[in-house]
């Protein structure tokens, strides 16, 4: 090895390749934090659509509230059900199935969200729950950004590697029969004399 030769280094590794996984991270850390940001704005002008075609009203419950069948449980929250009747709008009555605390017995007053045409519907989300979804949404795009940068580097790293090595293989083939003294033995005795 000349003096201006440098010693081969294992492709891939050093800083090179931690500047990279850095990089990746952090677009991807950038990627969630958008994400969760839109996922935030969107729900929140969804929601205020939403209000402003629903109304609160008192229903009156006519049956006492029952847990309903596990398959229809959604939420993590204690939900039962129970028949009750309300007017909207303009003194229409109204019957149906409404969302009510556990155990709330036949009589009781409970506040219900209908639409326009005063059919029940699932409350808004309040806040917190907009913000987990939101939450939830940012660190799903985080990871699938990430995911796919690792592994395009990792393709990248393994082309680089594959081309390193075919150059060190092409260099020992070229260097080989010098260092290994083969080139003279080929030539026969008193090939050292030249």
């Amino acid at each position: 090895m000349t003096e201006h030769e440098q010693p081969s280094r294992a492709p891939g590794t050093g800083r090179g390749r931690r500047a990279a996984l850095i990089v990746v991270l952090t677009i991807a850390l950038i990627c969630g934090a958008v994400a969760t940001g839109y996922l935030w704005a969107f729900s929140a002008r969804t929601d205020r659509a939403r209000a402003a075609e629903l109304h609160q009203v008192t229903a009156t419950t006519t049956g006492p509230a029952q847990e309903p069948p596990v398959q229809t449980r959604s939420g993590t929250g204690p939900r039962a059900v129970a028949p009750a009747v309300w007017e909207y709008p303009d003194d229409v009555s109204r019957s149906g199935t409404v969302d009510v605390p556990p155990r709330t017995p036949r009589g009781r007053s409970v506040t219900v969200w209908v639409d326009d045409a005063g059919a029940p519907v699932r409350r808004l989300d309040n806040a917190a729950d907009r913000w987990l979804t939101s939450v939830v949404g940012g660190i799903a795009t985080a990871g699938a950004v990430g995911a796919t940068g690792a592994a395009a580097l990792a393709l990248l790293r393994r082309r680089a590697e594959g081309r390193a090595l075919a150059a060190l293989e092409r260099e020992w083939e070229r260097v080989e029969p010098v260092w290994s003294g083969r080139l003279r033995r080929e030539r026969g005795p008193g090939a050292d004399e030249d």
